[in-house]
């Protein structure tokens, strides 16, 4: 069946329809990574977009549930160059087009996500639609697809309700912000007790169960539409309790301490981002997925400076509070997909937590 990409600029792509044949209309951004399409789908993060892999073929070593970042995948909708329909892996439990069919989830492939790619880097990211309807006037899927705002996606990512993985270490608060699980199995392989609870918790109820240390995760979004958990946030930093945030959590803790955020032309979405530890001058290579980012010139030097910096175009990847034992990243230091250099980041926070003692 026919599929058409429609961008908001007016800009068409036909290809072929892959996954659910419903129309929807969402924010269009692009991923680099070569591998992990599956963690990619999972990642909480996309909620509100439509994902276009850059890597031209996808789906050949199927789907592997173990490998999922979450219950179920998150996008609006899948946009490739080619899919494979017949995966080789020993591990493989299904195919990409049965997974996006059962979690009605549309998708397009056929088109060239080379030239889809640079116009979004050119013009920036823009909202766009999957359909399978021709539609012979613009205006009016245009009209639409220009209202269209990616709006609160934290309360429909976060889990639900409180829950814990059990272990024998430091007891580490998670606000689930829309976390990939491997930020609570990164620390759970660490002996930590985690306790994972909904991004509406009141700081009150996670301060007093006195948590060895507090984790903000990643997620979906616009970081300042967040008024009331960045509320919250205040209230964890004004506590003791040693604070490691990623992502979004980044961001928020930012904005809960006076500085603000904007949103970058075309994000970061992959495994290969280059990213420069300031005081060491040694520089990782990490997995991003993220549209905002802080703005390092908003900063009070009394409460934060600039810990890690994008090697590519210079903006702010994680800070270190002054005064205080919190540090923050904008990269996935749990990486799934993506390399695994930024994991030496829970071992510090870790000692951080020993120190605090």
């Amino acid at each position: 069946m026919k599929a058409y990409l429609i961008l908001e600029d007016g800009t068409v792509f036909t290809g072929v329809s892959i996954g659910s044949a419903r129309e929807v209309i969402s924010e269009i951004v692009f991923n680099t990574s070569m591998t992990g399409y599956l963690e990619v789908l999972t990642d909480p993060s996309y909620a509100g977009q439509a994902v276009v892999m850059t890597y031209p073929l996808i789906g050949n070593y199927g789907i592997c549930r173990e490998d999922m970042e979450s219950v179920k995948p998150w996008p609006d909708g899948y946009i490739v160059r080619e899919l494979s329909r017949m995966p080789s892996n020993f591990r493989s439990e299904d195919t990409i087009q049965h997974f996006l069919e059962e979690n009605d989830i549309p998708g397009i492939c056929g088109i060239d996500t080379r030239a889809l790619t640079k116009i979004l880097r050119e013009k920036g990211t823009m909202n766009g639609m999957i359909t399978t309807k021709e539609y012979q006037d613009l205006s009016e899927p245009i009209a639409r697809m220009k209202e269209y705002r990616v709006t609160g996606v934290v309360k429909a990512t976060t889990t639900k309700e409180t829950y814990v993985l059990p272990g024998e270490g430091k007891k580490v608060a998670l606000l689930d912000l829309g976390a990939k699980r491997n930020i609570a199995r990164s620390l759970n392989e660490r002996g930590c007790q985690v306790t994972v609870y909904p991004a509406d918790t009141p700081a009150e109820e996670i301060l007093a169960s006195n948590p060895d240390g507090i984790m903000l995760s990643n997620g979906p979004g616009d970081p300042a539409e967040n008024v009331e958990i960045i509320r919250e946030i205040r209230k964890l930093y004004e506590s003791n309790v040693p604070i490691f945030a990623i992502c979004l959590g980044h961001q928020l803790m930012a904005l809960a301490t006076g500085a603000s955020t904007y949103k970058l032309k075309y994000g970061h979405r992959g495994g290969n981002h280059p990213v420069k530890d300031l005081e060491t001058g040694r520089v990782y290579i990490s997995s991003q997925n993220h549209g905002y980012a802080v703005d390092a010139e908003s900063l009070d030097p009394n409460v934060a400076k600039p810990a890690f910096v994008n090697v590519n175009d210079g903006t702010n990847e994680g800070l270190k509070y002054v005064g205080k034992n919190i540090f923050t990243v904008q990269y996935h230091p749990e990486a799934c997909p993506g390399p695994q250099d930024s994991s030496y980041l829970f071992d510090r926070f870790l000692k951080m937590m020993e120190v605090n003692d």
